[in-house]
């Protein structure tokens, strides 16, 4: 059998891609053109036909002139928000595509950190408009949509696709539980808040309000601190941990592409510089996509009945998730556990350490004011969706079983969101102490 490419014995060397692909020996067109008024707009050629052909979802780019000209011109604002929402889907799998060719070239340390970064781009645009609009309440629900997309839909359809038809899948107990418990971390700093206002609440010599503020403004910075180290603690002075796990799947998808090389070729990839210009115009065209969603949202709050909270917990992150969605169900199907666990719990870290305290210091800068005081519903609601998480992980096997439990879960609560009001507010005590009970067990 062929050794997979890679570092010495067929392991995976630092600059090969984050997921295996095979390269195509065919000389590019462009490289054998010595002219540069031709070799140029061939290589363009070549890098818009790679991009394009990257994923089968990209037949939806069709929506984004669509999408953006419907908006300019002020169309109807359901009009303007579904062909908006439908845009935005393919060009999140394009944010995804440049992201892992860029990481590809540079790197599998340079490669997380740049996933890190562009992993959740389009829930990150969406939010920086809608906090920037002064529509906390979207930017607060995009947040723990995204989080609990990830931890009950996505992981659930990975358990389900991967373990239907097996008895049982194997993942890495030690990184799974890292990363729950940094969940758990998570869920502490939203329960923080709601107890602390419910009890300021009551208080008639303090501002509730400007003291919320105050405990999230330090609760942020003090979770960026953390996702920091986690960051070094997985790719620095743990990496053998999450590597031992990388490098079997590794492994076997190089193996696989390697055995198939002489009937298939490939399309080579792109350079550095290419998939960068890729990803600044891809970002460019979800910030103007993203820009009239949002300014459409309020309009079909009005007409469709639908409540913000609902758009933005249940449909939006299913947008900007979809990539993630379909890729984490694949490797999922291919037994590859410790990937797909990756990518779901991976993703709601970067969103619950990342980018939530950043939009609250973004929030904090231009005098927004964003805190991590979510409503009492939500907060429980994503308590007991990380509790649902950390105890069907910890054996390190799941099966089609745990991944219904977990889409049905999701279910109940997309259900529950429908029928929730936007103007729903407060925290009842005995509610804080049931959450501040499960904590001491």
């Amino acid at each position: 059998m062929p050794h997979p490419a890679g570092g010495p014995n067929g392991g995976i060397g630092e600059h090969d891609p984050l997921l295996s692909r095979t390269t195509s020996r065919r000389r590019p067109s462009y490289e054998a053109e010595d002219r540069l008024w031709l070799r140029y707009p061939l290589y363009t050629y070549h890098v818009t036909k790679v991009t394009l052909l990257s994923n089968w979802v990209n037949v939806l780019l069709v929506f984004v002139p669509i999408g953006i000209i419907a908006g300019h011109m002020g169309f109807n604002a359901t009009a303007v928000f579904i062909l908006n929402f439908f845009a935005i889907i393919p060009l999140a799998a394009l944010l995804s595509f440049a992201t892992e060719e860029l990481s590809a070239k540079l790197g599998q340390t340079i490669g997380g950190l740049l996933n890190a970064t562009f992993g959740n781009a389009v829930e990150l645009i969406v939010s920086i408009i809608a906090l920037i609009n002064g529509e906390i309440r979207i930017v607060q629900s995009s947040m723990l949509g995204s989080i609990l997309s990830n931890i009950l839909l996505v992981l659930g359809c990975c358990f389900f696709a991967g373990g239907y038809g097996k008895e049982n899948q194997k993942f890495n107990t030690t990184v799974a539980s890292t990363m729950s418990s940094l969940m758990a971390v998570a869920s502490a700093s939203l329960i923080i808040p709601a107890t602390l206002y419910s009890v300021l609440d009551k208080s008639k010599d303090s501002d509730s309000e400007d003291n919320i503020l105050i405990l999230s403004h330090g609760t942020s910075i003090i979770l960026l601190v953390i996702y920091v180290m986690y960051l070094y603690f997985q790719l620095g002075s743990h990496a053998h941990l999450f590597k031992a796990a990388s490098e079997q799947d590794g492994y076997e998808a190089d193996e696989e592409t390697a055995s198939n090389a002489g009937s298939h070729d490939e399309r080579p990839g792109l350079t550095p510089w290419a998939a960068g210009c890729v990803l600044l115009v891809i970002t460019v065209a979800v910030s103007v996509c993203a820009d009239y969603l949002v300014g459409s949202i309020d309009e079909i709050v009005k007409t469709s009945h639908v409540s913000k909270t609902f758009i933005g917990l249940i449909l939006i992150p299913i947008v900007g998730n979809a990539a993630e969605h379909v890729t984490a169900v694949i490797v999922s199907m291919k037994d590859k556990m410790d990937l797909a666990i990756n990518v779901a719990i991976g993703s709601s870290l970067q969103i619950a350490l990342l980018v939530t305290p950043f939009l609250v210091i973004l929030g904090w800068i231009i005098g927004q004011p964003m805190t991590l005081h979510f409503e009492t519903f939500e907060t429980v609601v994503f308590f007991l969706s990380v509790l649902v998480v950390n105890y069907l992980i910890q054996d390190g096997e799941s099966n089609y079983l745990e991944g219904a439990m977990l889409l049905g879960t999701y279910l109940i609560i997309a259900i529950a969101f429908y029928i929730y009001p936007d103007d729903a507010t407060g925290i009842t005590p005995p509610v804080v102490s049931a959450i501040t009970n499960l904590f001491r067990r």
